[in-house]
């Protein structure tokens, strides 16, 4: 019995001694690897890292965006109308100050007189100076916008000269839900006179929800104010996208369904769909 017993408090105390043992290195690889940077987390945190910012129009990165809207009802029209976007954005450093170029031009297709017209719309400038508000993970910027009367075909531009100013917030520091907006106004100084006169003001507001692997939801419509016409349009939206990385590019793909809740005026859009392949890099 007392070899039993002795043979016994020495598994008991191996066993004891194992798991001390398996703990201590388990704890002791975990801080290493916390410290020195484990390669899963660390990959799980740049991805995390890129799904939050793949939506920020400030973001310290080149852009090329690939964006469309399929308006389905115009109103004043009971006709389907088209936007295609194509937009390039750069961050600059000037002296001791950091801006964000943005350029966008789109194809326009719209019901004309003769059915419908397409061509090249006005092409717009914005430039965002970067204000430090003491944390990193929000953007603030505010500058100059010029639109250019690029307009290929009647109906398909303004043919006006206009300017204003933009506003651009984006709020990343959580990693689950992101927000912002862009606010942007401008009115015509020169151009065609016999062309309508522009004073329009828009607001997008952002909103993105982090559903994890890259997955997010979102709601970005663009709400206007036409301050010559007293028209406007207030769309609401919610679509899906989803966000990966190859390489030191970032990819990004979504589909955002909006339909407007309150509109006064023709031209304005019943329901669309906004779709868009954007990269950073």
């Amino acid at each position: 019995m007392q070899t039993n017993l002795k043979a016994s408090g020495t598994s008991v105390t191996s066993t004891r001694n194992f798991l001390a043992r398996f703990f201590f290195s388990l704890f002791v690889f975990l801080g290493v690897s916390t410290a020195t940077g484990n390669p899963v987390v660390a990959q799980e945190n740049d991805a995390a890292s890129a799904a939050a910012q793949a939506n920020n129009p400030l973001a310290n990165f080149k852009a090329v965006n690939v964006q469309n809207y399929y308006i389905g009802d115009i109103s004043g029209t009971d006709q389907t109308g088209n936007q295609f976007w194509l937009r390039y954005a750069q961050p600059l450093s000037l002296g001791n100050t950091n801006w964000v170029l943005r350029a966008s031009l789109p194809l326009n297709s719209f019901p004309a007189q003769s059915g419908k017209t397409t061509g090249v719309g006005d092409l717009n400038v914005f430039a965002a100076y970067l204000i430090d508000i003491g944390n990193p993970a929000v953007s603030f910027g505010v500058g100059p916008q010029l639109t250019a009367p690029t307009g290929s075909t009647d109906g398909s531009g303004s043919k006006k000269w206009s300017a204003g100013i933009a506003n651009v917030l984006f709020n990343a520091s959580s990693p689950i839900f992101q927000y912002g907006y862009l606010l942007t106004w401008q009115a015509s100084f020169a151009g065609d006179s016999d062309a309508k006169d522009v004073n329009i003001g828009a607001f997008q507001p952002f909103l993105f929800y982090q559903l994890g692997g890259g997955t997010y939801l979102r709601s970005a419509p663009i709400m206007t104010y036409d301050f010559e016409s007293d028209s406007y349009n207030v769309p609401i939206g919610l679509g899906i996208g989803k966000v990966f990385k190859k390489k030191d590019i970032t990819y990004n793909v979504f589909v955002e369904p909006q339909y407007s809740v309150a509109s006064k005026g023709p031209g304005q859009a019943k329901w669309q769909i906004f779709a868009g392949f954007n990269t950073q890099f």
